[in-house]
């Protein structure tokens, strides 16, 4: 191999590792199609003076940015656990999407909206002009494969789950992307039909009413996803059928007889904390302990010897925390391994 060729191998596996990131793929995607709309709109703006066209060219410069704020989000959720923060950073995650659903809710939505309003009032009028179209056609080609991009990305990893489902447990990277982008579809079809209107009627007000529409709709996005990413952030529990699925697990044992405040919390995306409290069966325990030597032998072996008995009682003592140890640690690697998201157990002993 080529030392000439190294340093392109290594950024290849870097990219390679990157794309296996939830929302990576997706959020790039938007993000490069998105910088390009964006500058395509401004110069329809320019041409036409067209309040609907300015507001998507906004629209899409608040995608840019808020794409941006969820590849922070994205690349900090990954690094790993250290002594500050032991769990992990993928709450980062949430943190960088929440401000970009704000950032989409107050620069976005309300850029838009006053922006409108204010076209509305002032009874501003567009020149209509071919590149209008153009612009707009081009637009809603590039907003349909990033938002088929998002979509795909979000059935690949919830096959099979109603939308409403995905909606509730999906990475709120990857669904901000599939709303903005599913929105800016809408937008561009409500930018047409506001223009058109325009045109054929020769009113002014088609097209800043359109732009107050899209405004409203990206209000809308903005405020499912600042409540999603609100759950997270608050340490939302995981799935109500993977926790029901664990409690019955552990209360299969033979050696636990109850478990008592069961506890969860998402960490990252498919990343999940539980803790709870257990009550072992004495019985089980005692079975394991003696499982290659009765206790009814070890019994005649010291009735007699007082000396004997309490050297058992002290080997008792010892024996039972490292049976229990030995007992939660079996438990805690089934569970691991029956499930791969939940990666830190805290057990306890009631």
């Amino acid at each position: 191999m080529s030392i000439d060729n190294y340093p392109l191998i290594l950024y290849s596996s870097h990219m390679s590792e990157n794309y296996k990131i939830k929302g990576f793929l997706p959020v790039l995607a938007a993000l490069i199609g998105n910088t390009f709309i964006a500058i395509i709109k401004f110069v329809a703006f320019l041409f036409s003076g067209s309040v609907v066209m300015f507001s998507e060219a906004i629209h899409s410069v608040a995608d840019t940015s808020n794409q941006l704020l969820l590849m922070v989000g994205i690349k900090r959720s990954v690094r790993k656990p250290d002594r500050e923060f032991i769990y992990g950073y993928g709450r980062e995650r949430f943190f960088w999407a929440l401000i970009s659903a704000c950032g989409i809710f107050f620069f976005g939505a309300g850029a838009i909206i006053y922006n409108g309003v204010t076209s509305l009032i002032e009874k501003r009028a567009m020149l209509h002009h071919p590149i209008v179209y153009i612009v707009l056609a081009l637009s809603l080609v590039i907003e349909s494969i990033t938002f088929l991009v998002a979509v795909r990305e979000l059935r690949r990893h919830y096959p099979n789950q109603k939308f409403k489902d995905i909606v509730r447990i999906a990475d709120p990277s990857t669904l901000a992307v599939a709303f903005e982008d599913g929105l800016a579809v809408i937008g561009v079809f409500t930018a047409f039909i506001a223009i058109f209107l325009s045109h054929i009627t020769g009113k002014y007000y088609w097209d800043p009413i359109g732009s107050i529409m899209i405004g409203l709709f990206l209000a809308a996005i903005a405020i499912i996803l600042i409540a999603k990413n609100r759950q997270f952030l608050l340490g939302k529990a995981i799935p109500a059928d993977l926790q029901d699925k664990i409690v019955r697990m552990l209360e299969a044992d033979p050696a636990i007889e109850t478990v008592l405040g069961f506890k969860s919390s998402t960490l990252d995306i498919g990343i999940y904390r539980i803790k709870c409290s257990i009550e072992f069966n004495g019985s089980a325990l005692l079975a394991e302990a003696y499982k290659n030597r009765s206790l009814h032998e070890q019994y005649e072996d010291i009735r007699e010897n007082y000396e004997e008995f309490k050297k058992f009682c002290v080997d008792y003592a010892d024996r039972v925390p490292r049976l229990v140890g030995k007992k939660i640690d079996e438990i805690e690697t089934r569970i691991r391994t029956q499930n791969q998201g939940v990666k830190y157990i805290d057990i306890e002993i009631n």
